[in-house]
C-alpha cells in the first residue's frame, strides 16, 4: 500500500499551526536520527565504481517531488544536440525488473521497470537497474559516451563527474521545500541539507512557469554550490473544456496548481500517491466523476505511463520540459568534465 506525501512535511514551521506538532512527528524523529546516521555512514564507507565514461547524476535532497526527471531529460536533450551518446540511468523505482536492463518501451510497462525509465526511453537509452553501479557498467559497455543518472545523490556506488541537485523554487506562503529541515520520516529530507549540499557541485532551482525567480531567502541559503534556474514549462497548451485531472507523483497539488496556472478549467482534482498504480476501478470512478462536469481526464505524462493501454486513449497527458535559464550556466558545469 502507497502512501500520500503528508503536505505537513513541507511547512516550515510546524510547531506554531494550530494544535501544535503533529504527535507522528515528534514520534518519528528518534527514527530520522538513525536513518540520517545510517545515510551518512554509507556514504563515507563505500567506495565508488568508476563505469570509464561521465556520470552526470541529477539527485535531490528530498523525499520525491523536486522535478528530477524533467531536469535528467533536458540534460539529454543538450548532450545529445552536441553529438554525446547519452544514456540514462535508473533504479527503475515501481518496476519488478532488477537489471541491468536496457527498457523497450514496445516489450516492457511501467510495472517491469517504472514509469519514468519507459517515460525517457521513448527518445533515449534507459538502463534500470538496482545496482546502480553494475547499470552504469552495462551502459557504458552499450557504447554510452556520458550517462545521465535520475536520482542517486545519496547513492555512493557510482563515480560522479557531475552531482546537480534539484531543488524544488516553489514556496508559497507557509510551504518551504525543506519543511522545518527534518529527515524523514519526521520530514522530507533524505539527509542533512548542509551534508547534501557539501557533495553538490550545483543546484538547479526548479521554477514553475508563472514563478519569475526564486524566493531570495531560499536562492541565499542555497548559495555554495553553482545556482542554476529553470523553469518548468508546458509544451502544449491544455486542452478545451472542463477537465478533471489527477497525479500520483511526491507533490500533486503542484500538478493542480500547474493546470490552473495554465488556464486550464479544472472541475475537480484527485490526488494519489507517488508512483501510484491505476486499477481498473479506480479509472473507472475517475472517468464517472469526469462525467458529472462532461469533463475529459488529463494527469501528468509521469502518470499517463502507468495507465494500462486502453485507457491511454481517454486520458490527456500534461507534458512539461525544462527550460533552463541560463544556458551558459549549464554548459559551462558540462564543460567541467569535458562534455
Amino acid at each position: 500500500m502507497k502512501l500520500s506525501t503528508p503536505r505537513w512535511w513541507y511547512t516550515r514551521d510546524i510547531s506554531a499551526r494550530r494544535g501544535g506538532m503533529p504527535v507522528s512527528r515528534m514520534l518519528l524523529t528518534p527514527v530520522s536520527w538513525i536513518w540520517a546516521a545510517v545515510t551518512a555512514r554509507r556514504i563515507a564507507r563505500t567506495v565508488p565504481v568508476d563505469p570509464g565514461v561521465p556520470v552526470i547524476c541529477v539527485g535531490n535532497l528530498t523525499v520525491g517531488g523536486a522535478g528530477k526527471t524533467p531536469v535528467v531529460r533536458a540534460l539529454a536533450e543538450r548532450l545529445a544536440a552536441r553529438g554525446v551518446d547519452v544514456h540514462l540511468l535508473s533504479r527503475g523505482y515501481g518496476g519488478r525488473l532488477e537489471g541491468p536492463v536496457r527498457v523497450d518501451p514496445a516489450a516492457h510497462t511501467s510495472a517491469d521497470v517504472g514509469d519514468e525509465p519507459l517515460m525517457l526511453a521513448r527518445d533515449y537509452p534507459v538502463w534500470v537497474a538496482r545496482d546502480r553501479a553494475a547499470g552504469a557498467r552495462a551502459a557504458a559497455n552499450a557504447g554510452a559516451q556520458a550517462i545521465v543518472m535520475d536520482d542517486g545523490h545519496q547513492n555512493p556506488s557510482v563515480k560522479k563527474a557531475l552531482s546537480l541537485v534539484v531543488v524544488d523554487g516553489e514556496t508559497r506562503g507557509d510551504e518551504w521545500p525543506f519543511g522545518d529541515g527534518r529527515v524523514f520520516p519526521a520530514g522530507p529530507m533524505r539527509e542533512p541539507l548542509a551534508a547534501g549540499l557539501a557533495r553538490a557541485d550545483a543546484v538547479v532551482i526548479l521554477l514553475p512557469d508563472d514563478l519569475a525567480a526564486a524566493d531570495p531567502e531560499l536562492s541565499a541559503l542555497l548559495k555554495g554550490p553553482d545556482p542554476v534556474t529553470a523553469h518548468l514549462r508546458a509544451t502544449a497548451a491544455p486542452p478545451k473544456g472542463p477537465q478533471v485531472g489527477f497525479a500520483g507523483i511526491g507533490k500533486p497539488w503542484k500538478v493542480e496548481r500547474a493546470l490552473k496556472a495554465a488556464g486550464c478549467d479544472l472541475a475537480d482534482f484527485a490526488p494519489f500517491p507517488d508512483h501510484a498504480a491505476y486499477d481498473e476501478a479506480t479509472l473507472r470512478r475517475l472517468a464517472d466523476r469526469a462525467a458529472v462536469f462532461g469533463a475529459g481526464l488529463i494527469t501528468t505524462e509521469k502518470d499517463w505511463a502507468r495507465l494500462p493501454p486502453d485507457w491511454r486513449a481517454r486520458v490527456n497527458a500534461w507534458t512539461v520540459a525544462t527550460v533552463f535559464d541560463d544556458p551558459a550556466a549549464l554548459d559551462a558545469l558540462l564543460a567541467k568534465v569535458g562534455l
